[in-house]
């Protein structure tokens, strides 16, 4: 079984008088890595799926007394797929101010609906956390670095998710699954996804278009939907953890693009799902943009498993000069360009190093992924 890079981080936070959340897309192993928690733990604990109707109807109305007869003899409260029960936030809240002993762990797959229902009663009350597909790192750390730098077309093409990495022999049966049915589950039933049909010919549009820049106002006439529409539903995708948007970066240059995003999604097989193409990398002839996605994709995952807080960007002017990666933190500018031919054929924007001489610039190709993702 891999192991997680972030359970010494969740083990580390647990007993501390706050609950646990742990966000992520639906089939990313959030069970299981709540398993491979509390085995650590070795403490009684009480298993509720919200998935579950007699769950959620037991808790629909939750009260100090009853709370108290469910937990009796318990020390952990593992509560799955959270956002599915009413009220779940104050249930927590309940449980944390008024039985301390008691650990809550909850996990849920839809962050608009998990977040609004807890981030209110339970400011102050929470660790976060955000478990996305299996992490190059996590990969390594797995087999060795041969073994996945060997496995790089794989990734590219059939993605990160466990199941795809347990069952590789059937990972294009598992990835049309879980993009056809799984991903959207929590999209879907709610009230604002009307139009499934426009949401889907969304997606595969934003799929199509992965390392270029987004124009709502175009993407709204090429599924003939307005304008209000597809921000919605964009901002969903990003909410259920599909995708993720990278901002321009603006600061000295006056030409410098300020207002449009790029898209990406959190898994490059998610992309080939969606797109229904799983060919060899030598027959297509979008491998550079789907390798700048599984680059900034693994960063991502890189990130939230260190707990780094970064700002995210893309940069590029007027004149077509562009940077792919900006990643902003405390300590570091970086400025990053990914290729997937050899790094001696590209080169960063005299404009960009002239205007920002703090950065510190890569470039980066297929062979020097490792010290990127991994250090």
């Amino acid at each position: 079984m891999i192991v997680r890079k972030q359970l010494d981080y969740a083990f580390a936070r647990l007993f501390k008088g706050k609950a646990f959340i742990i966000f992520g897309p639906r089939q990313t192993g959030k069970t299981t890595f709540v398993e491979q928690l509390l085995a650590k733990v070795d403490k009684k604990t009480l298993y509720l799926n919200g998935d579950d109707a007699d769950v959620r109807e037991t808790l629909a109305k939750p009260n100090a007394a009853q709370i108290a007869q469910l937990l009796a003899g318990y020390e952990v409260l593992f509560i799955d797929e959270a956002q599915r029960i009413n009220d779940v936030g104050l249930l927590i809240k309940i449980i944390v101010d008024r039985f301390k002993p008691v650990q809550v762990i909850a996990t849920g797959s839809s962050a608009f609906e998990l977040s609004g229902k807890i981030n209110e009663p339970l400011t102050g009350r929470k660790y976060e956390m955000m478990l996305l597909p299996f992490s190059y790192a996590e990969l390594v750390s797995d087999t060795d670095f041969i073994t996945e730098e060997r496995s790089l077309e794989q990734r590219l093409i059939y993605g990160s998710y466990p199941e795809i990495i347990n069952d590789p022999q059937n990972a294009e049966e598992h990835l049309k699954l879980l993009a056809d049915s799984y991903l959207y589950k929590d999209l879907f039933t709610l009230e604002d996804v009307k139009k499934p049909l426009l949401f889907e010919k969304i997606v595969k549009a934003l799929a199509l278009q992965v390392g270029s820049e987004v124009n709502f106002s175009e993407l709204a006439q090429l599924v003939k939907a307005d304008q209000k529409t597809v921000d919605k539903y964009v901002s969903l995708l990003e909410k259920s953890f599909v995708v993720f948007s990278l901002p321009a970066f603006s600061g000295n240059v006056r030409n410098e693009i300020k207002k449009n995003k790029k898209i990406y999604f959190y898994d490059t097989g998610i992309v080939n799902a969606i797109t229904r193409n799983f060919s060899p990398l030598a027959n297509r002839n979008d491998v550079g943009a789907l390798f700048e996605n599984y680059m900034i994709a693994e960063r991502m995952k890189f990130l939230h498993q260190n707990q780094i807080e970064a700002e995210c960007f893309f940069w590029r002017t007027t004149q077509q000069q562009e940077i792919d990666y900006i990643e902003k933190t405390k300590e570091k500018f970086l400025a990053v360009e990914f290729k997937w031919s050899e790094r001696g054929k590209n080169k960063i924007p005299l404009t960009f190093t002239q205007a920002y001489p703090d950065a510190e610039t890569l470039l980066l190709s297929k062979s020097d992924r490792g010290s990127f993702l991994n250090t």
